[in-house]
């Protein structure tokens, strides 16, 4: 039952006041019951309004607190804020909650076992609030799975991929595998090959595709663009072009340039070669 300490040697329960109130006004006790219980939900209500804008202002002055932690803790709070509200109610209403305390002791134990899955979701959620790995909008990998983060709650991370499919990821998973944030920092490296004839003029080839890569704009001009010999194969060698672009940047350069080295390169006398194998015949 809930209880009220109104001094040290007195105790007195809710529904004891609800009791008071009704025989000082003359009002019915069920009628007082009910209103009580009403204040109570509206100013849990209100205290969970209150504390969730509250969070979301000090999450936008704050750098380490983000508003996916300030998501977090709101939802948290607020499931406390109600479990309280929900036994103040029941205590109006004389409703004795030690037996049902008592039950869900052995219920609890239970549903741990049952459950161990959902909490290891939940706490791993608390970890990647605190580390803030990637924010909402964010292009991640988390293990083998790609793409934009939609949203994260208690339970789960659900992200949309690059074909616009809506993938869930329990918290549990997330946390448990590498993540990569392609979004968190400001600029991103391309890194791309092209491969040219052995008959070719490597250093022409390298001239013609910096000059390319350099023509769009959305090329950062620091760090400078490399492109370099990389490996000599068995029919090309293997040139390694690597161009910085801000991480919105990314995928555009990247088709950019696939869409236009090859007429670049044979406008410049240059070409990309096919597999090819040599045969020496002996005459022995």
């Amino acid at each position: 039952m809930f209880l009220l300490e109104a001094a040290p040697d007195e105790v007195v329960t809710l529904d004891g006041v609800v009791e008071e109130i009704s025989t000082s006004f003359h009002l019915p006790q069920i009628a007082v019951s009910v209103i009580v219980a009403v204040v109570i939900f509206i100013v849990a209500k209100i205290l969970v309004q209150v504390i969730r804008r509250s969070l979301k202002k000090f999450a936008t002055r704050s750098r380490k607190f983000t508003p996916m932690m300030a998501s977090l803790s709101w939802k948290i709070i607020a499931v406390i804020i109600w479990v309280i509200a929900i036994v103040a109610i029941l205590g109006v209403f004389g409703i004795d909650l030690t037996p049902i305390l008592a039950g869900l002791g052995i219920t609890g134990v239970v549903l741990g076992f049952a459950l161990q899955e959902s909490i290891s979701s939940f706490f791993s959620g608390i970890m990647i609030a605190i580390n803030n790995p990637f924010r909402v909008g964010d292009w991640v990998d988390i293990g083998d799975v790609s793409g934009t983060v939609m949203s994260m709650d208690l339970m789960c991370v659900t992200l949309s991929s690059g074909d616009n499919k809506k993938i869930t990821m329990n918290n549990k998973n997330v946390w448990g595998n590498t993540i990569v944030n392609y979004s968190f920092i400001e600029r991103r490296r391309l890194d791309m090959t092209v491969s040219v004839r052995y008959t070719d003029d490597t250093e022409k080839a390298k001239s013609v595709l910096k000059e390319l890569i350099v023509s769009y704009p959305e090329v950062l001009p620091e760090p400078a663009p490399l492109v370099e010999i990389g490996t000599y194969g068995d029919s090309a060698i293997t040139l390694y072009v690597r161009p910085w672009v801000k991480p919105a940047d990314y995928w555009n350069v990247y088709w950019h340039f696939n869409a236009e080295v090859l007429s670049t390169l044979r406008a410049n006398g240059l070409d990309m070669p096919f597999n090819q194998l040599d045969v020496h015949i002996s005459n022995d």
